[in-house]
């Protein structure tokens, strides 16, 4: 019983001291998300498998050139029973047989097919990362803003509230009106209620940042307040719509899926080719008539097959001009392609550059915002400034402050975007943008 008391009154003890020692969460770089999310993301994950399915449909494929082999084995005993007949017999067949194509047409068409496939599971698993880094980045910085935003209205509302006081201490010995006070009671109360709006769209991006990655609780690195931005920013808008001319995934896809279709007008035309396989097989056969007669038989048969199709009831015809409407089709779509890429391009690029003189822009208006608060208190000290002046520069610097920060990581997941779009973005990205984050 004493034990178990002094358990108790030590409990408190042994609590206060793991409070003490685990601290808060440690923060979690971009980079170690990212290699969270390859291991959640459902739609990266089913790239992957899509991209291992067409690695297994190209052997398919080189199987069409290869030889086949069969063997097959039958045995069979039958009894005859007459009135004056009674008669066992048996058989007994093994036959091992194999097919080389030798000239198919159609074959080699559906070969050069799976190639295609192959270098399509990678332009579409490398669209699929590309757009994992963009989605996890986004929701990164969301957060990160959301943070950001919050601590704002945080500083805010003691800033106001420290007014408000001053307001009322004011009043009370005579030297401003109620006025003062009710219309800092008002702004304490607005941002009372700005507070928690940006407390729940905290709670929102954590929500889908913890979603993308598979873990509960994500605590992501702050970006460093002289992070230097414009260094990852480089090259025209002529540079960056050339290279995604080249790179850009969806590009490739739309080439590789037009050489595709191509090679499906091959095959349907090879539909009206003749085909020519080497044959080979050996057999042995078991006959035994009752317990007197038995038979062996082996055979061995090499030869040639030829096949030439005469009429397929116009279905090779028909088949034929599907096939050249469907590779219109695809050359039709990498050109829409091009143009959209060439598009989403240059917005990506005027998207980075408005935001970095955006950023220049919100820097010096913090400065001015910041002089003309500093102004105004001292304004509101000597009486030449009444208290709304105060709480509106107050309003304004903060105001500021979070366009800023939203702006800054504006640009840099616009930067990914651009780089998306030119089809430059890799993984070695994300840990560059890991050196701009506080560990």
């Amino acid at each position: 019983m004493k034990k178990k008391a002094m358990t108790l009154r030590t409990l408190p003890l042994t609590l206060a001291l793991m409070a003490a020692f685990t601290g808060p969460a440690t923060a979690q770089s971009l980079s170690q998300l990212f290699e969270a999310a390859k291991g959640h993301d459902a739609t990266y994950k089913s790239a992957r498998s899509q991209f291992d399915a067409s690695l297994a449909r190209a052997e398919q494929a080189k199987a069409l050139l290869r030889p086949t082999a069969n063997l097959g084995a039958n045995v069979s005993e039958s009894n005859i029973e007459l009135p004056t007949l009674n008669r066992q017999t048996g058989a007994r067949n093994m036959t091992f047989s194999g097919t080389q194509p030798l000239y198919r047409p159609g074959n080699k068409a559906s070969y050069e097919q799976g190639m295609k496939q192959v270098a399509l599971g990678e332009a579409q698993l490398k669209i699929a990362e590309q757009d994992l880094i963009v989605r996890l980045s986004q929701a990164y910085f969301d957060v990160l803003t959301a943070q950001e935003s919050l601590n704002f209205v945080k500083a805010q509302k003691s800033a106001v509230s420290e007014q408000l006081a001053a307001a009322k201490r004011n009043f009370e010995v005579g030297t401003s009106t109620i006025t003062d006070t009710r219309e800092a009671q008002a702004r304490f109360d607005l941002v009372t209620a700005q507070e928690i709006a940006a407390d729940n769209d905290l709670r929102v991006k954590q929500g889908i940042l913890a979603d993308t990655v598979g873990q509960p609780q994500v605590k992501p690195q702050p970006l460093l307040v002289a992070a230097n931005i414009d260094r990852l920013q480089t090259g025209t808008v002529q540079s960056w719509v050339a290279q995604s001319s080249q790179d850009n995934g969806n590009l490739t896809a739309a080439r590789i899926a037009l050489e595709v279709a191509r090679l499906e007008i091959e095959k349907a035309r090879a539909a009206e080719k003749p085909t020519l396989d080497l044959n080979a097989s050996y057999g042995m056969a078991r006959f035994q008539n009752g317990s007197q007669v038995q038979v062996n038989n082996n055979t061995a048969t090499i030869g040639v097959a030829f096949n030439m199709p005469l009429y397929t009831g116009q279905a090779s015809q028909n088949r034929i001009r599907e096939t050249v409407a469907l590779e219109e089709k695809a050359r039709n779509d990498l050109e829409a392609a091009q143009r959209n890429v060439a598009q989403s391009t240059r917005t990506a690029f005027f998207g980075v550059e408005s935001g970095l003189s955006q950023i220049k822009a919100l820097q010096a208006a913090e400065a001015s915002s910041q002089s003309a608060l500093d102004a105004n208190k001292l304004g509101y000290q000597v009486g030449v400034r009444i208290n709304i002046d105060v709480l509106n520069s107050q309003s304004q610097l903060f105001q500021t402050k979070r366009d800023l920060a939203k702006a800054r990581h504006d640009v840099l997941v616009g930067q990914l975007r651009l780089r998306q779009a030119a089809g430059v973005l890799k993984a070695d990205d994300v840990k560059n943008l890991d050196g701009l984050l506080r560990p």
